[in-house]
């Protein structure tokens, strides 16, 4: 048995990982895995660039601002295969809350342009928002979801929290809301200090949220550990993706060494069933997390351009170097070379039409065909990638 260090932060989206390790999809890859807990992003990236651990599970577009060099001088790192998409929850403090129902919000979790245009109508001054950090897709939902509400800059302020301690934060009043990974919105809500808005599919049908980045000398020096750690994850995530399994990840991720909670708060986000306020009042979420199915585990290049479109603009950096040299971090080279035997499903393409899928579709693949997740925004908005990358393998 070979062992791998992996570096988590305590989420139901690091279920692949866990469950690889506690299941046996790891063993039988012929893989050791010490899972090595950890309290915020940038730990997990120090960590990674150090040696100090071998993988870790990452903000999706935390590679993408260290191939930007927003990040400290390190090995070259590259995400090589999403781990989850969705998971994320808004959640806002007591005050707005009572503003909103006086407005007649009906919280219905679902409509991103109603609960934009009554949040507007409701708040004045700043906005405090907690985020897990500045390179998330946390940011990236809020940011787009704000603006197209009405929101501008300078009346938001985007504030760093760790994603175990958003319930502290919004009860202290250092935040007014925040978007943060599953189970702490339901954390948060469970302790009474604040109520769902909006789970992240709402913004974004599909929003990649986390992904498996490794260091490019270890995929490189080590191609047949790199291989079996991305199959026992792909497995883990297809277990994972069979609806009458969430019980049993919810009881194993809410042990004392991972999320040390109740399992009944990591059921909530696994099955997309979630209770928004302190009331009780529960909220049917379809589709709240993936884990692989309908292609989501595939490190699309296009979405690794669009996120870097993004923080270039926001940085000052030139856009289209921005976007050519984040594509290059999201290995769909090494998923095609390593799950092709599995049997994995293949999508002819490394890069597309961004948010055009507005249901789950059927598409050809490298062989017969395969199911692509809807990935729709909520305003309707679309992006194609730098022709020059996206037919790259």
């Amino acid at each position: 048995m070979t062992q791998l260090r992996l570096g988590y932060v305590p989420l139901i989206d690091a279920a692949p990982l866990i469950v690889a390790h506690e299941l046996g999809f790891a063993a039988e890859e012929g893989l050791t895995l010490d899972l090595i807990r950890l309290g915020a992003w940038a730990q997990s990236r120090d960590m990674l660039g150090a040696g100090l651990i071998d993988a870790a599970h990452m903000l999706v577009p935390m590679p993408i601002g260290q191939a930007l060099g927003l990040g400290p001088l390190m090995p070259e790192l590259d995400l090589v295969m999403f781990l989850s998409h969705g998971g994320q929850a808004i959640a806002i403090n007591r005050a707005i809350e009572t503003r909103l129902r006086a407005r007649g919000h009906n919280f219905d979790f679902a409509d991103a342009r109603l609960a934009g245009r009554a949040l507007r109508q409701v708040v004045t001054g700043p906005l405090r928002i907690g985020v897990p950090f500045a390179f998330s897709t946390q940011l990236e939902l809020t940011d787009r979801w704000l603006t197209v509400s009405g929101f501008v800059s300078d009346e938001i302020d985007l504030i760093t929290v760790p994603p175990p301690l958003m319930a502290d934060a919004i009860q202290a009043g250092d935040v007014d809301m925040f978007c943060v990974g599953e189970p702490w919105a339901s954390f948060a809500v469970e302790r009474g200090v604040a109520t769902l808005l909006l789970p992240g599919t709402a913004i974004w049908a599909a929003p990649p949220e986390k992904g498996l980045v490794l260091r490019r000398d270890f995929t490189e020096q080590q191609p047949d550990e790199t291989g079996a750690l991305m199959r026992a994850l792909w497995r883990a995530g297809r277990w994972l993706d069979d609806p009458d399994h969430r019980g049993l990840a919810a009881e194993i991720m809410s042990r004392s060494h991972y999320l040390d909670l109740p399992p009944e708060l990591a059921e909530r986000g696994l099955n997309g069933r979630l209770m928004i306020s302190a009331a009780g009042e529960l909220r049917d979420a379809p589709g709240f997390i993936a884990f692989n199915a309908g292609a989501a585990s595939f490190p699309w290049r296009s979405i690794a351009a669009l996120i870097a479109q993004r923080i270039a603009l926001r940085y000052g950096l030139d856009a289209g170097a921005a976007m050519i040299r984040a594509m290059q971090h999201f290995r769909t080279d090494l998923y095609r070379q390593h799950l092709r035997p599995s049997g994995a499903p293949l999508p002819g393409a490394s890069s597309r039409l961004e948010g055009a899928l507005s249901q789950d579709r059927v598409v050809p693949a490298e062989k017969g065909q395969m199911i692509l997740r809807a990935d729709s925004y909520f305003d309707g908005l679309t992006f194609e990638p730098p022709a020059s990358q996206s037919s790259k393998n």
